[in-house]
């Protein structure tokens, strides 16, 4: 069986070292403080200061650790000479750079008691100019993928919007993907494919082509429909001289902006979904009967243009998409599916609860239990190739405000909740020390409280 993940974000890209850091171990800073209160002895200064990965906007920099009897707090990041963020990893992202630019950075350490070490050593980087060969890389040998693109699937969503906000297409570390899904294009009224913005989309286009360039293992595949435009989708299911208009005008679009797969993204067959969307009974047959002529045009085409085109599609997590598609069938024509086991709670819900729980607890829940594990093995019941299996991560989350301090705000009432970006978490609640960091040992989720914020 194939191990595949799929990172999901707002913006789409994150430091993976913090990430993963957030995920998986547990921090109790507030209670730490109290604990080495008698700790009279600053760390030792940071080592061996470099830089991991330099692009256009952002640098990714490591170091060796400091010593500390009591241990490390934290580490402060100086962008020159001016403190920019601090992390308790020994790697950390900069973003916001301006191209062509160079920057000295270094490091400090802080102990539980606010005790600073010595700098660690001055790094010199200059970000990338796309037009210029960069000091820091050679262009003509960029870093491989960290992941062999033959073993794994490693993709993320690349929201249009994101380029207005100065996120581009060249901001994505490619090196670290296997593919980029661009979200989202949209169904026109005569059943074709069409952009989604046509004031962003063509530019995104020709920046992801001049990415493919640098990262040859790089696959950019086309994202149809979405939460706002799957009201189509029923209307283009239904009869094979829509299905057929619809996969042939797929085919043109992909060949004219260089993509090398489509995603078909339909929220929901049968019923789900924008109330304004069109639905039927009959979308549970006729989705299978969609993918399957897309899959028919695409290689047709692949014959001619000699390479493989990909072909997958992003599935809820419910029991209800389960019964309404033909999941025994669908995975005969993909490539791939996206589950998307995120927000199986959120402020929608009556009671605070997880996001993605990768397993469901053992103990009593004021509301319905769903977790990653049990959706997957759900879909894989209903006839679903595991191998074919890609796994729905957020890089996101949910606050709820007004929750109660039993079991630290976890499965309580609450007055009101939102979104929130990693970004936002990180920069500025994961390291606030006025709130205490919680994880759940069954659910193997994080969560932050401070006594009513609920993260």
């Amino acid at each position: 069986m194939k191990k595949i993940v799929i990172l999901r974000s707002l913006k789409l890209i994150v430091s993976i070292c913090l990430i993963l850091t957030f995920l998986f171990t547990p921090h109790y800073v507030s209670v730490e403080a109290a604990k080495y209160k008698n700790d009279r002895v600053a760390p030792t200064a940071p080592k061996n200061l470099t830089v991991s990965t330099v692009d256009q906007t952002f640098v990714t920099l490591k170091w060796t650790a400091s010593y500390d009897k009591k241990g490390v707090a934290s580490y402060q990041i100086f962008q020159d000479s001016t403190y920019v963020a601090s992390n308790n990893t020994t790697c950390c992202t900069i973003r916001n750079l301006a191209l062509s630019t160079t920057y000295v950075f270094f490091i400090k350490a802080i102990d539980y008691n606010n005790h600073v070490s010595p700098s660690s050593n001055l790094l010199t980087v200059t970000t990338v100019n796309p037009d210029v060969p960069s000091e820091n890389e050679n262009p003509t040998t960029p870093e491989q993928p960290t992941i062999p693109s033959d073993t794994k699937i490693i993709t993320g969503y690349y929201a249009s919007w994101s380029a207005y906000s100065g996120y581009t297409p060249f901001s994505i570390p490619a090196s670290k993907l296997t593919n980029i899904h661009y979200a989202f294009a949209k169904i026109g009224d005569d059943f074709k494919i069409a952009l989604g913005d046509p004031t962003i989309d063509r530019d995104n286009f020709e920046k992801l082509y001049a990415l493919k360039k640098t990262y040859p293992h790089l696959k950019t595949i086309i994202s149809i429909g979405g939460w706002d435009w799957s009201g189509k989708f029923s209307d283009v299911a239904l009869t094979n001289a829509s299905r057929t208009t619809f996969a042939d005008s797929v085919v043109a679009f992909i060949k004219q902006y260089h993509f090398d797969g489509v995603d078909i993204d339909w929220e929901y067959p049968v019923s789900g979904g924008l109330s304004t969307n069109m639905k039927r009974a009959e979308d549970e047959k006729n989705f299978t009967l969609l993918l399957q002529t897309i899959k028919e045009k695409l290689d047709t085409q692949g014959v001619i243009d000699g390479k493989k085109y990909s072909l997958s599609f992003a599935g809820g997590a419910g029991s209800t998409y389960i019964k309404n598609t033909e999941l025994n069938l669908l995975y005969k024509y993909v490539d791939y599916a996206i589950i998307m086991t995120y927000d199986l709670h959120g402020p929608w819900d009556s009671y605070t609860d997880f996001n993605a729980p990768l397993y469901s607890p053992s103990e009593t829940s004021p509301q319905y239990k769903l977790s990653v594990d049990s959706v997957v093995n759900a879909w894989i019941s209903a006839g679903f190739s595991p191998s074919k299996i890609v796994l729905g991560v957020p890089f996101y989350g949910y606050v709820y405000k007004g929750a109660t301090e039993t079991n630290n705000g976890l499965y309580s009432r609450y007055t009101g909740g939102s979104s929130m970006t990693y970004d936002q978490i990180v920069s500025n609640y994961l390291y606030n020390l006025s709130y205490i960091q919680c994880r759940h040992a069954e659910a193997l989720v994080p969560w932050l409280f401070n006594g009513s914020a609920f993260i």
